[in-house]
């Protein structure tokens, strides 16, 4: 776990110092309903020291060269691997993941975005003739990281190694729901040796430190991850200095099985994936859309895939899903599970309550809804729980249009057997990512390809040259080459 104590530290210009104001914040572990410690919430005032740490460390950071930063970026790794198992184990405590899923795919995946950081920087060209005019790509500057619960230091991850390879100094905001991942990462790049001043890490809530970034005249950008509410809320309060935002928001992605697929092996893939994390991730395929002619088969399917789910203990290696995050968290899905039944739609699997056996922990029976109509709650709402929601189209051009038919695009999934087809169809579909006969997350592509979404959804890129050219700014030189 964290080294010395730093859970009530905040981490600033190169060292772990106190708060302005002490303000304590306990930390739940959501698999025991037992509180595991407490952080410091911090204050605008934290936020200023912060701020002016990464402003004083731009100017000679952002002028290291490539090769500098690879020995920065490398010299992260190395000390992430070695403390590989803390942070999984941290995660877990946090937010409930089960631990094998912690190492599996929450650090692992963490990781990657670190080892893509190095590939885009060996390979990027930070200057180029147009002509008589030099093209410059320059560090935009200092930048504030807020990012969410569900896939804690991934995503921090996903922002903070772009951001350095990039020439940029940061102030990161982890959620205070499960900041101890992001503890121990801010202890990996100390011991990495990182200059001081590049990194800092403030502790705190979104009305107080995540208002202080955004709003901040001396930070040049703010990437923001979380629920579009919120998003819009970091919008509004960045566009008074006029500073870039990159927002990955919310989702409601449809997985459209056409005609020809296999059901038996389609229905339970879609399942599975509407599941992972427990249903808190922003790009789960959430709804099914199923022909009307083979709802009956998909329904049955779909029933005996949840019935087998194993929820349990997040330490147990037998567990597929763990607890969600929070009380909170947990009232607010069993109030969408009753408003789902109050809206007539059909309970497949599931239901209101905890799973049997479990009454401790905020802990989610798998659920599956079937004929569920567009203008459902549960259909046009994100849930972030293992809640799926099936739906049936009378041909493609149906099925496209409900499959659009919210106010998200982050992303869309297509089934086929025939690839054509499940090109064609993706084609169609307003999403940032569109998944084809279950191509896999959590592979190489995964965090080389642009991740981001349409409409609400957001309206940046992160992952390889798309992340990083997001912490960039561009410059033209007219006349370079004049004589």
């Amino acid at each position: 776990m964290s080294k010395n104590n730093n859970n009530a530290r905040f981490y600033i210009d190169g060292v772990w110092v106190s708060p302005v104001v002490p303000k304590l914040f306990d930390l739940v572990n959501p698999a025991t309903e037992e509180t595991i410690g407490a952080i410091s919430l911090g204050s605008a005032e934290d936020v200023d020291r912060a701020v002016i740490a990464a402003r004083k460390a731009f100017p000679t950071y952002s002028q290291t060269s490539k090769q500098e930063r690879l020995v920065f970026l490398r010299k992260i790794i190395a000390s992430y691997k070695e403390r590989f198992d803390d942070i999984a184990r941290a995660i877990t405590e946090e937010m409930g993941s089960p631990l094998w899923f912690s190492k599996k795919v929450q650090v692992q995946t963490a990781l990657d975005h670190f080892e893509e950081a190095c590939r885009v920087l060996e390979a990027y060209e930070f200057e180029h003739m147009m002509g008589g005019t030099r093209i410059v790509r320059e560090p935009i500057g200092v930048c504030g990281l807020i990012t969410p619960w569900n896939w804690p230091v991934n995503q921090v991850a996903s922002k903070l190694a772009p951001a350095l390879a990039a020439g940029c100094t940061v102030v990161v905001k982890p959620s205070e729901m499960a900041p101890l991942s992001s503890i121990i990462l801010a202890e990996v790049l100390h011991d990495a040796g990182l200059p001081k001043g590049v990194f800092n890490l403030v502790n705190g809530d979104g009305p107080t430190v995540g208002h202080a970034i955004a709003s901040h005249p001396d930070i040049d950008l703010v990437s923001f991850t979380g629920s579009t509410r919120a998003g819009i809320l970091v919008a509004q309060t960045a566009a008074a200095s006029v500073k870039r935002v990159s927002q990955e928001l919310g989702g409601k992605s449809a997985n459209i099985l056409l005609p020809d697929v296999d059901l038996s092996k389609a229905v339970p893939a879609g399942v599975m994936r509407s599941f992972t994390n427990s249903g808190q991730s922003c790009q789960a395929p959430t709804r099914m859309l199923v022909h009307q002619d083979q709802m009956d088969e998909a329904i049955d399917i779909a029933r005996k895939t949840a019935d087998a789910f194993i929820v349990g203990s997040p330490y147990d290696d037998k567990s597929q899903l763990g607890p969600l995050i929070s009380k909170t968290q947990f009232e607010r899905v069993q109030k969408l599970i009753e408003t789902g039944i109050a809206e007539k739609a059909t309970v497949v699997a599931g239901g209101a309550g905890r799973p049997a056996g479990l009454n401790r922990g905020y802990y989610v029976r798998p659920t599956i809804f079937a004929h569920v109509t567009p203008t459902m709650t549960l259909a046009q709402q994100e849930i972030f729980g293992p809640i799926l929601v099936m739906m049936s189209y009378k041909d493609e051009d149906d099925a496209v249009e409900i499959a659009n038919g919210t106010v998200y695009g982050l992303a869309g999934y297509v089934w086929s057997g025939d690839i054509a087809k499940a090109r064609r169809v993706g084609a169609r579909l307003r999403a940032g990512r569109i998944y084809l006969n279950n191509a896999p997350h959590g592979k190489a592509q995964d965090v080389e390809a642009p991740f981001g979404g349409y409409k609400q959804s957001g309206n940046g890129r992160e992952c390889g040259i798309f992340g990083f050219e997001e912490y960039l700014e561009i410059k033209a030189v007219i006349g370079y080459d004049a004589a």
